[in-house]
Order: C-alpha cells, then structure tokens, then sequence
C-alpha cells in the first residue's frame, strides 16, 4: 500500500442517505484515509442500493489507486451525476478497495452509527 495511504475495517454501521432514502447501509465499510484528504467510507457493493445507480462514461485516474469509474445516482428523480466511484481494478497495493464503492459525502447525508 502506498504510504500515505491506509484502509481500515470500521466496526461501526454506516449510512447513506439522500433526501430520505438510504442508498448505502454497512456494518463492512472500510474506511480510506490519504494525506490531508478526506476519509472516505467504502462500502461492499451488496450493501448499495445498485437499482439507483446508473454507470456514466466518467473516468479518473489516481496515481496511487489507478483508475476510478463512476455512477449517477437517481433519488425521487433526481439524478446526482459521477457521485458514486469505484477502483474496479486498481494497482495491487490498493486491492482492499477493489470493487467497492464511495459516495462524495459532500453531497449525501452519512452517518455513522457507533
């Protein structure tokens, strides 16, 4: 693993909402930390809502996860564009986030239930 990276288990529920529908819900989201960046939460795709997510064309690339693909999020009828992403295949160091999926918590409700 890169070193200013770590990923770690949290023994604590995590939820997604947008306006009053979850969209994520985990007791096995592993918690990303890079350098001065924000945590981020990453949750098993069986944990996400994947009937509201619709796979866009958007890709970046992270020197030090390789590359992020991206879904659009649909709520209500609203859509959040590129607001989920996942590390489908991403360099070896980074394999514990392989698959799983992030939400921009910017943009959604999470909360962490201890």
């Amino acid at each position: 693993m890169t070193s200013h990276i770590t990923v770690q288990s949290t023994n604590n529920r995590v939820r997604v909402r947008v306006s009053d529908v979850t969209v994520a819900d985990s007791a096995q989201a592993q918690l990303l930390t890079e350098g001065t960046l924000p945590l981020r939460h990453y949750f098993p795709r069986d944990h996400v809502r994947m009937d509201l997510l619709t796979p866009t064309e958007n890709v970046t690339h992270c020197p030090h996860k390789g590359d992020a693909h991206y879904w659009s999020l649909i709520v209500d009828g609203e859509e959040f564009e590129n607001i989920v992403w996942s590390y489908e295949n991403p360099i070896p160091e980074m394999s514990d986030i392989a698959g799983l999926l992030c939400f921009y918590d910017e943009q959604v409700t999470l909360e962490v239930v201890t």
